[in-house]
């Protein structure tokens, strides 16, 4: 049996309706529009892919988009100086650093300079440390991994007591995901690269969240019949056939593994729109906590 595709763009799509419907709502309760500020450090092509993404998504969802932009020679004190202005301003419920920044930078340091009830992004250290203690709560939650499980509960996958893989371990998806994973009660395995026998471990997996940033790396063999699994990966691969000579995959190899899966996301269409729909989430919920 062929796999039920999770779909990310209608699902996005509703959490995006929603935080359009509470903007309206604060506004005619008198209330300013929800504000995000980004910053945005050199030239790095696909992050003004992302920063444009952001900023045209707030427009739509009502929000106030404040965009930043600094030189790639930008030294460290300048960024810093910036992002503390921006924890002044009262304009700004959120501050979203794109990352990666230029090298020389210090992104551990301009992280821990944004407020933490700014911290749209999730990435602040406190936030990430409470996400890992048990009976404490982050204000925020990183919007990637936010979105990976908001995507399996809106489809109904069960996560209490689920064997749980998470594939890949970065600050910015893998852990912050296991760490989710746990709090609902998975049991959760977190590979890399020097896991043993990893196809034996991914074949344990009810739920895979693949994150490892390697083009069509799990195979439909890998995979347990009846999982779920939610792929991160976003990777370019040459395709002859494709108008562009090219196409995006993701880190599961789609076509094998849906025939055994009962639950997939496709690449694209999958987790990436649910990334901007959280973080608008995420600066809707800034707003309210500031009153």
């Amino acid at each position: 049996m062929t796999a039920q595709l999770i779909d990310g763009k209608a699902i996005a799509e509703q959490v995006r309706q929603q935080v359009q419907e509470d903007v309206a709502a604060m506004v005619s309760a008198g209330k300013p529009k929800p504000g995000l500020a980004t910053v945005l450090v050199g030239e790095n092509p696909a992050s003004q892919v992302y920063v444009s993404m952001k900023q045209k998504a707030c427009a739509q969802a009502g929000v106030e988009s404040f965009g930043h932009k600094l030189p790639e020679t930008a030294t460290q004190e300048e960024v810093e100086k910036l992002v503390s202005e921006l924890n002044a301003d009262e304009r700004i419920n959120g501050i979203l650093v794109q990352l990666p920044l230029p090298a020389g930078l210090d992104e551990e340091r301009v992280l821990n300079t944004i407020s933490i009830e700014k911290d749209v992004d999730g990435f602040h250290p406190l936030n990430i440390g409470r996400l890992a203690q048990k009976g404490r709560d982050p204000l925020y939650v990183p919007c990637t991994p936010y979105g990976c499980i908001y995507l399996l509960e809106q489809v109904g996958v069960k996560i209490e007591g689920a064997n749980a893989v998470v594939l890949g371990r970065s600050n910015i998806v893998g852990m912050p995901a296991a760490l989710l994973l746990v709090r609902r009660n998975a049991t959760v395995t977190i590979c890399h690269s020097r896991t043993q026998d990893l196809p034996g471990v991914v074949r344990g997996a009810d739920i895979l969240i693949a994150a490892i940033g390697r083009a069509q790396m799990v195979r439909g063999d890998w995979i347990k019949p009846g999982a779920a699994i939610i792929d991160v990966g976003i990777n370019r691969i040459e395709d002859p056939s494709h108008p562009k000579g090219s196409r995006l995959v993701g880190d599961v190899h789609f076509d094998e593994a849906k025939e055994v899966a009962d639950w997939i996301t496709p690449v694209p269409g999958g987790v990436g729109p649910m990334t901007i729909a959280m973080l608008l989430r995420n600066t809707v919920r800034a707003a309210k906590l500031a009153g």
